[in-house]
């Protein structure tokens, strides 16, 4: 570019190249059709006050979270599958973890679905008569559990996932699909990134978490180097109710308000 040539900003209006030139029969692909005869200038309106929304909204949902977790001081977050049913082997042992998780002063908080996280839910109530659940707006209509008595509604996955994993003492990962998984590295990365400080991370079962702790020990940092030693150590796997609490009794408070 030579001196004398003014660069054009792609976000200006001034930029012809980006001025929609549509026949009438023609309608804009992925607008509603209110606005399919609309210039670029009200289609730019139109997006601006939905990216607002969107940002409000997302916003409002961060705000009530934060609020909802002040309320308690000492929380274990519960990850896991919500396709366990009530007789499943996992869902026994999160409930009665929970139970003398709530017993001990902790909040237990959840994602407020079912499976894992019904079972964290049911066995805080049964034992303290509250629990903690943020539920997610999904498709198929994810219900809240019966067991939940405080919360929050999200329709962000986001914010929901930031909430969750604020200021919690201790994170306990149940067997999961996707969503799990997806939980588990994002807060293993914060905390290798030292975005958050380092936090107890328990994963429940052996049978289960074995095969993925033996590739992040042997292939991400064995073979190819793509991890450190101590970050391979940031995460313990458990089986045993008696040192799972053990470990929650010694936790470190947090704060993140100050």
């Amino acid at each position: 570019m030579n001196e004398g040539e003014k660069k054009c900003d792609p976000l200006s209006e001034k930029a012809k190249e980006f001025q929609i030139q549509r026949k009438a029969d023609k309608p804009i692909k992925n607008i509603p059709e209110a606005y399919a005869d609309h210039t670029y200038t009200h289609v730019q309106d139109f997006i601006d006050k939905e990216l607002h929304a969107r940002a409000g909204r997302a916003e409002e949902e961060l705000i009530k979270g934060f609020h909802a977790i002040r309320e308690y001081p000492k929380s274990v977050t519960f990850f896991g599958s919500s396709r366990f049913e009530e007789n499943h082997p996992y869902y026994q042992k999160a409930r009665g973890i929970a139970k003398h998780i709530c017993e001990m002063g902790y909040a237990v908080i959840t994602g407020g679905g079912p499976g894992i996280m019904e079972a964290g839910n049911r066995g805080s109530k049964e034992a303290c008569g509250y629990s903690v659940g943020f539920n997610i707006e999904l498709p198929n209509n994810q219900l809240i559990n019966p067991y939940v008595s405080h919360g929050v509604e999200f329709h962000y996955f986001f914010t929901r996932k930031v909430s969750l994993a604020f200021s919690a003492e201790v994170y306990l990962f149940f067997p999961g699909g996707f969503g799990t998984l997806d939980e588990f590295f994002e807060i293993l990365t914060l905390i290798q990134t030292k975005k958050i400080p380092p936090v107890p991370i328990i994963c429940v079962g052996s049978e289960f978490w074995d095969p993925l702790n033996s590739f992040i020990c042997k292939t991400q940092l064995g073979s190819f180097g793509t991890i450190s030693a101590s970050d391979a150590k940031l995460y313990t796997v458990m089986d045993t109710d008696e040192e799972i609490l053990a470990v929650v009794k010694e936790a470190k408070m947090r704060n993140e308000y100050i």
